[in-house]
């Protein structure tokens, strides 16, 4: 069962992939024309759902697996604070990139939206970075 539960987790660290490119993505969107914009956005925002998804299979392997090792606490508490900021920062981005989509259909500029979408993909990268890095290097409790 925990060879499962470790194939489903990096499966959803593989979902989660797009918040990597997510940054990249939404740079782009500032060069495009307006309908180029809204369709990115659009795009975006489906893919951020999925990557939502994601998001809830690694809380639920994420949990099953800590929960047969011996981490210490400290590391439980700092990966799980850090999953919760990607999945709270990532809902949050949902809003900016519905407003690029309204915007470009009703005619107004989008720029600050792009703007509010960048900087959070930018911290959802750095927090999605920093979880790989305690997910590569875990700190086991001593006995």
């Amino acid at each position: 069962m925990y060879n499962v539960m470790v194939l489903l987790h990096l499966l959803g660290a593989v979902g989660m992939g797009f918040y990597i490119v997510l940054p990249i993505m939404i740079g782009r969107a500032s060069k495009l024309a307006g309908v180029g914009q809204e369709g990115l956005a659009d795009g975006l925002l489906s893919a951020n759902r999925v990557a939502q998804y994601f998001l809830i299979v690694q809380l639920l392997t994420g949990g099953y697996m800590m929960s047969k090792a011996d981490y210490s606490v400290i590391w439980m508490i700092i990966v799980t604070v850090l999953f919760l900021g990607i999945a709270a920062l990532g809902g949050i981005i949902t809003k900016p990139l519905k407003r690029i989509v309204s915007s470009i259909r009703e005619g107004q500029s989008a720029s600050v939206h792009i703007g509010k979408a960048r900087v959070m993909s930018l911290i959802v990268l750095v927090l999605y970075l920093v979880v790989i890095y305690f997910m590569r290097f875990p700190i086991f409790a001593t006995v």
